[in-house]
């Protein structure tokens, strides 16, 4: 005896293989556009939307260069979770291996508890476009190399 599919799942199993087996089966070098952020594409559309969500939503705990009730975001971008001197972590994130990135900020803005339990931030951004605008701009604040 033979099942079928219900047709409630066929469209997203066209989906699935239109965006996951064709492009591997055609020998693409780069993931499916389907598993890529965003951000990897980034825009100055979404960088200067980022920027104005960071102003309006993150910068009341996080300034760009100094630590307030959140650690500073100079220099998110690459820089491994809870190791920013001076800024008290919790042990969640000091103790973590997290190196911020597209997929990791991405991870942490939608549900930071379920990504790194005992951590202490306690704010989610529900909507994919505004994490996906915030990590472009967050991606724009790399570590700056001190002057020789």
């Amino acid at each position: 005896m033979t099942q079928s599919i219900p047709r409630p799942l066929l469209p997203a199993l066209l989906a699935l293989l239109l965006t996951v087996l064709l492009p591997a089966l055609a020998g693409a070098d780069t993931p499916p556009a389907a598993s890529v952020p965003a951000t990897v594409h980034a825009d100055t559309g979404a960088i200067a939307r980022g920027r104005a969500l960071h102003a309006s939503r993150c910068s009341v705990c996080h300034a760009l260069e100094a630590h307030g009730v959140g650690p500073m975001h100079q220099g998110v971008w690459g820089r491994r979770a809870g190791s920013s001197a001076g800024y008290d972590y919790s042990p969640a994130l000091r103790q973590s291996q997290v190196i911020w990135d597209e997929v990791t900020l991405n991870l942490w803005l939608q549900d930071p508890e379920a990504f790194l339990p005992g951590q202490k931030m306690g704010v989610r951004v529900m909507d994919a476009g505004d994490r996906a605008d915030l990590i472009a701009y967050l991606s724009t604040l790399r570590q700056t190399k001190p002057a020789p």
